[in-house]
């Protein structure tokens, strides 16, 4: 996992906390919403990893007009055997880009609903596994409305993480700018990324599972995601300013992110500062704040920032 991670940094300049959050879910087996500007390497970074994983890659490009079977596939009418068969559709790939996720409509978003829960989908009356590794990774432009559709909470609490992007520093942006020359002027090419099979990958994710995770440390986690639902026992001021909070998925995704993190560093335990370093992409998009707090022009992150100060650690 260390070459891949050294492989993906050779590709795309920057951007460290996506790539780490791409591994930690590969890891941890769950999805991943990555939310930023366009221009950011969001859709890059997917494809590069899904090259060094030498997995079964499908970038589907959501738009309004999508429909639910054009995702999950179809049964098709033969008319020389007289009989249907299905034709399946991308969702059946280990790594699925689902790039501008929030410019299809509801029912088409719905149909991953069953894929990303279950790892499996039903069409025609009949269910069918999907590939063991099977990740879905996310893409969405925060700024951009005309044209896009709010996901639905059922489908924000499938994804493990939910990672936000920003600017490249400048020294970073100017590297940017070399490499694309260099690109294109001949004079380099891009390292060839590292070929990890798939079954490495599910060796690895069943190591993940072994890492030790203390009662303390497991108490710390159900505290961090119950103070989401009732935030005036810690911070007075923020006692009206939620109105959902996180579901016990969410201490589900944050032991497993958490445990992930801790196996990338090297540590066979789980600490305090691995949950810490992960409540943020685990509970942001968990959350709904209230009329109250968003008059008050709190954000979601510091809100989930505020939260992780006031509750103690073990």
């Amino acid at each position: 996992m260390v070459a891949l991670r050294t492989a993906l940094s050779a590709t795309i300049v920057g951007q460290h906390k996506l790539l780490d959050r791409l591994i930690i879910g590969l890891l941890a087996g769950g999805h991943i919403l990555v939310e930023g500007l366009p221009g950011l390497a969001k859709t890059t970074a997917v494809k590069v990893l899904a090259a060094g994983l030498q997995a079964q890659f499908r970038r589907i490009q959501f738009t309004p007009d999508l429909l639910p079977g054009d995702l999950t596939g179809t049964d098709i009418y033969d008319p020389r055997g007289g009989a249907f068969h299905f034709a399946p559709g991308p969702l059946f790939n280990e790594i699925i880009l689902a790039d501008e996720i929030n410019r299809a409509p509801a029912k088409v978003q719905s149909a991953l609903l069953e894929a990303m829960q279950e790892r499996q989908i039903t069409v025609g009356g009949e269910t069918r596994a999907l590939p063991d590794l099977f990740m879905v990774m996310a893409t969405q432009n925060p700024i951009e409305q005309a044209g896009t559709y709010p996901l639905p909470e059922a489908q924000l609490d499938r994804f493990m993480l939910h990672v936000t992007l920003d600017y490249p520093a400048e020294d970073e942006e100017r590297e940017i700018l070399r490499r694309d020359r260099a690109l294109h002027l001949g004079a380099s090419k891009p390292a060839a990324p590292p070929v990890l099979g798939v079954a490495t990958v599910l060796a690895a994710r069943q190591e993940v599972q072994q890492v030790h995770l203390s009662e303390p440390v497991e108490a710390y986690i159900v505290s961090l995601v119950r103070a989401t639902r009732e935030p005036g026992r810690w911070r007075t001021e923020w006692a009206q300013a939620i109105e959902v909070g996180a579901s016990p998925r969410a201490s589900i995704a944050l032991a497993h992110a958490a445990a992930a993190h801790a196996y990338l560093c090297g540590r066979d335990y789980v600490s305090p500062d691995d949950v810490r370093e992960m409540a943020p992409d685990v509970l942001r998009h968990r959350l709904a704040l209230s009329l109250d707090a968003r008059v008050r022009q709190l954000s979601r992150s510091e809100f989930v920032a505020g939260l992780i100060e006031a509750v103690t650690a073990p």
